[in-house]
């Protein structure tokens, strides 16, 4: 089934010459079919690029998935046009009244900053707490999920030597997870990151679940049943050029970075990427969106009832 976004949506156009199904207002409403609701809060500063990259991935869900862009209420992006946000951005404050079936809370580039410095932390702490009464499930991202897993079980971040950088293979270490079914047993994704944080520190009582980790970048998934989360401390969701426009971002700017690890063919940055995650990437969004549609309630209204 298609994924239903605004018309003008400037992520329309990528998606439909890329093949995916992107449903009208219209269309949805003569299929008669109670849609997943999933939320985006949108941290990332390329907020376009990064509509795009997850609408990607929940357009390509066997099922009707509507998409709501979510922004904290009184942050003001620098990085994207303020037409762009008015036109097409909720405030968190103006739909905490609403319900989702599936929520997502992307990574920002902020990880090196304690998180009381985040000039919006008082209101994301608000927004973890929502998720607990108002979404069945929640799909937390790279500094997003580090954000989470430190809001619920008090995990803190590392400070690393240096960024973590690159495509790094990681292995399933639970092939029987509803969450890994398709999974190889090893696998790439992209990692980009100053921080970490680490298994020793997963509180015992939590009864949250290592699914994928890496020798050369440790956690990668967390299974947090308890506060129906996923935690992703990578940037699965990537497209083929992310990585790599970072690295010229960086090296333009003038400031120190290596190539990304095992990203350009030969380490060479003058050679296209290829990009070996993308049916990860499909197989862990099309999992969580299946999950969310077997146990989530028909009745909106009870969503969040545990």
């Amino acid at each position: 089934m298609p994924i239903k976004i605004p018309d003008d949506l400037p992520a329309r156009a990528q998606l439909e010459a890329e093949g995916v199904a992107v449903m009208d207002e219209a269309t949805a409403i003569r299929q008669d079919i109670r849609p997943m609701r999933i939320g985006l809060l949108n941290l990332m500063p390329n907020k376009i690029r990064t509509e795009t990259q997850f609408a990607r991935l929940l357009g390509a869900t066997p099922l009707q998935v509507e998409l709501t862009l979510v922004k904290i209420t009184n942050h003001v992006a620098r990085n994207t046009s303020s037409d762009h946000i008015i036109s097409f951005y909720e405030n968190w404050e103006d739909i905490r009244d609403q319900r989702f079936d599936g929520f997502i809370i992307t990574g920002a580039p902020i990880e090196q900053l304690e998180y009381e410095e985040v000039t919006y932390w008082d209101e994301l702490r608000r927004i973890f707490d929502w998720t607990q009464t108002n979404v069945h499930g929640c799909l937390n991202i790279c500094w997003g999920a580090q954000a989470a897993v430190h809001h619920f079980h008090g995990m803190p971040k590392y400070d690393l030597p240096k960024k973590a950088f690159g495509v790094f293979r990681h292995r399933a270490l639970d092939s029987t997870s509803r969450y890994l079914r398709g999974f190889s047993d090893n696998f790439v994704i992209p990692v980009s990151r100053w921080t970490e944080v680490r298994s020793e520190d997963i509180p015992a009582d939590s009864g949250m679940e290592v699914l994928v980790e890496s020798k050369d970048t440790g956690l990668c998934l967390l299974d947090d049943p308890k506060c129906r989360s996923l935690h992703m401390f990578n940037h699965i969701e990537y497209d083929s050029l992310s990585l790599g426009e970072e690295y010229f971002r960086d090296v333009e700017s003038g400031k120190p970075i290596d190539v990304p690890h095992d990203y350009f063919p030969n380490n060479d940055p003058s050679l296209p990427p290829e990009n070996r995650w993308r049916s990860q990437a499909y197989l862990l969004f099309c999992n969580w969106i299946n999950e969310i549609y077997q146990t989530t309630p028909f009745d909106m209204t009870d969503i969040g009832h545990r």
